[in-house]
């Protein structure tokens, strides 16, 4: 499986985003597709994931309320929605998939698109 992250760019605060996660190559039935973020000197850190094949959602505690992940079936692809931007939500964003099923641990997701940045000025 492949996927290609997008929709990055400097915003200010307020502002709103829609990152994309194209997809091709089989996503099985019992995997998540997660976004995770990661800032300068920080580590790696989970943001949101969802189920492939149902509409079960998980966020982090800092973006509950202002992020939506969702996904576009006929085009195999999963969006991030991010509204009321803050800068501490400056990252690269990464998406990824996990075979195993939900998880918040970036180790167990298997396969990672390439990353996109989202730098927000205050």
């Amino acid at each position: 499986v492949q996927l290609q992250a997008s929709g990055g760019g400097l915003v200010q605060a307020g502002d709103s985003v829609r990152l994309s996660c194209a997809t091709s190559g089989r996503i099985f039935s019992s995997s998540t597709i997660g976004w995770f973020r990661q800032a300068p000197g920080k580590e790696r850190e989970f943001v949101a994931s969802k189920w492939w094949n149902d509409g079960r959602t998980y966020y982090a505690d800092s973006v509950k309320g202002r992020f939506t992940i969702s996904k576009d079936s006929a085009k195999n692809t999963v969006f991030l929605q991010m509204n009321s931007l803050k800068p501490e939500d400056t990252a690269v964003y990464y998406c990824a998939r996990n075979r195993g099923g939900y998880s918040r641990y970036w180790g167990d997701f298997d396969s990672w698109g390439q990353g996109t940045l989202v730098t927000v000025s205050s």
